[in-house]
């Protein structure tokens, strides 16, 4: 189990989080709640489509605040969280249908129109998209003839670091947010189109690929200069995890485009963890090849292939890990055993040698009303921490 390190004072949350990033020493393991913060869910907000007014929420939010070692996510690259490289192009309408928003999308590329519509109900706190842009190989040929991104989207804005880590104090720490290259070109397709043209037109596709690497790398070298010694995440690796594509096209359509960026993180003192849900086995020595610090949410089995205790035998020298708990574990199983899943996932997290392991979900429960017994679960979370 973990031996706690005697120190002369009580870590503060963000000491105990930076001193993980660095590989040093720590009073106990860190323990995130992954998406809530305490800081972003806003229960006075009176928004219909805010799940967290729900009276529920209200103790996870303040556990969340007062008990975790917060990482609070921001973009700082472009106006939103997740890029828009078309916005300055496309004509939007979004309306109200009952308790559903949707919003309908054309761009016009040459001679096609191309269309993608999203929704979201009020009571679960996700978007869906129920039409995409790009449906088939011409689509492709048309988006790439378009003049991505704005002349706005070439500034950085920094404020919203600032802000968050003087609202956060000495209980956390702002995590910088960026899609790769990678992410941006298959949220365009549905997935089944994705996966077949990423496999088949490798020549369309990494033209559309360096179209945004071209972008987010020079984007990734100005954020990373005005913000140095910060933690980032990059997200969208998962794409060219198995099943969806073979491990020699992860190496062609993620680690060709993504260490750069980690490159540029690193010349100003930052740490790059990367996101990747589901199957790791097959790719994660080119994850460690890259030159992450750090990877996510490191899934269980049957959710991802490989325990926690592999990863942290094999990698855990060169990479903090953080997870390995399930969120429908937390949603659903009775206490005394999600308590032992607890103590698994600190237990193998933290054996032997390794960098550094903070204990977090993999993602966050997200209807509007909470169940008594996945705030119970996540209560235990924190006892089970603080026993250590």
């Amino acid at each position: 189990m973990f031996d706690a390190v005697k120190t002369n004072a009580r870590s503060t949350r963000r000491d105990r989080l930076m001193a993980t990033l660095r590989g040093e020493p720590v009073d106990r393991p860190a323990v995130s709640f992954y998406e809530l913060n305490g800081l972003d869910q806003n229960p006075d907000n009176p928004d219909r489509f805010n799940i967290y007014t729900h009276p529920s929420w209200h103790p996870l939010i303040e556990l969340t605040r007062e008990e975790t070692d917060r990482i609070v996510v921001r973009g700082v690259a472009f106006k939103e969280i997740d890029p828009d490289p078309i916005g300055h192009l496309a004509k939007d309408e979004t309306w109200i249908d009952g308790d559903h928003r949707h919003t309908r999308r054309t761009v016009a590329a040459g001679r096609r129109t191309l269309r993608m519509q999203t929704r979201r109900d009020a009571d679960i706190n996700t978007v869906w998209t129920t039409e995409h842009l790009l449906k088939d190989v011409e689509d492709l040929d048309a988006f790439l003839e378009l003049d991505l991104f704005g002349s706005e989207d070439m500034a950085i804005d920094p404020t919203p670091v600032y802000k968050a880590e003087a609202a956060l104090g000495d209980t956390g720490i702002v995590m910088i947010d960026t899609p790769d290259p990678l992410c941006l070109a298959a949220l365009l397709f549905a997935m089944g189109d994705y996966t077949v043209i990423a496999a088949t037109e490798r020549e369309r596709f990494h033209r559309l690929l360096e179209r945004f690497s071209a972008v987010l790398s020079a984007k990734t070298e100005m954020v990373a200069k005005a913000l140095p010694g910060r933690l980032w995440r990059i997200y969208g690796p998962e794409f060219a995890s198995p099943p969806y594509l073979r491990p020699a096209l992860f190496r062609e359509y993620v680690c060709r485009y993504v260490t750069p960026m980690i490159e540029a993180i690193h010349r100003y003192g930052g740490y790059a963890r990367i996101h990747s849900h589901g199957r790791l086995r097959d790719i994660l020595d080119d994850i460690a090849a890259m030159g992450a610090d750090g990877l996510d949410p490191i899934e269980p089995p049957p959710q991802g292939d490989v325990e926690l205790s592999y990863v942290r035998e094999k990698y855990g020298k060169q990479l903090v890990l953080f997870g390995n708990l399930e969120v429908a574990d937390i949603e659903n199983l009775p206490t005394p055993q999600f308590a032992e899943k607890v103590k698994r996932a600190l237990h193998e997290g933290t054996a032997g040698e390794g960098r550094g392991f903070v204990l977090m979900p993999s993602a966050s429960p997200y209807g509007r009303e909470l169940s008594p017994l996945t705030l119970k679960n996540y209560e235990t979370i924190i006892e089970i921490v603080n026993k250590l």
